[in-house]
């Protein structure tokens, strides 16, 4: 049975409740030092979000080191340690399948900071200023 158009790019309840524990269980391995990783030791990483696939299979995982420092550095450690977090994930979450794990960094903070320098701009605040009223 198809989905109405309505709902057709709108992720499921399940979707989004599994992604939410699967970053709850990350946040938390990292968060315990399991991952017997230098760089991951020296850094404090945020798990900000999680992108299940339809059918649960595929995971997306975006994070944020503390201060955006060595973010590549950090990226590349979790890459490595891809199938230990792997594991440790489908042995906490009860699913058919285990999800496959993807790290990509979080960018949304830096597109917060840009929008917000752009609404401060000189020519933007002038455009956003009051307007007479007519009366």
């Amino acid at each position: 049975m198809a989905k109405p158009a309505s709902q057709a790019g709108a992720a499921s309840v399940r979707t989004l409740r599994v992604g939410e524990q699967v970053r709850h269980i990350l946040s938390e391995i990292l968060q315990r030092g399991d991952v017997h990783d230098e760089t991951l030791a020296k850094h404090m990483v945020s798990v900000t979000e999680v992108r299940m696939s339809s059918d649960l299979r595929h995971a997306t995982v975006f994070v944020k080191p503390l201060l955006g420092r060595d973010e590549e550095a950090v990226i590349k450690a979790l890459r490595t340690n891809t199938a230990f977090l792997q594991r440790e994930v489908a042995h906490r979450v009860k699913m058919r399948y285990a999800a496959k794990l993807k790290f990509l960094p979080d960018q949304s903070f830096d597109e917060g900071s840009h929008i917000d320098a752009l609404l401060r701009a000189p020519a933007v605040a002038r455009d956003l200023g009051e307007q007479p009223s007519e009366t």
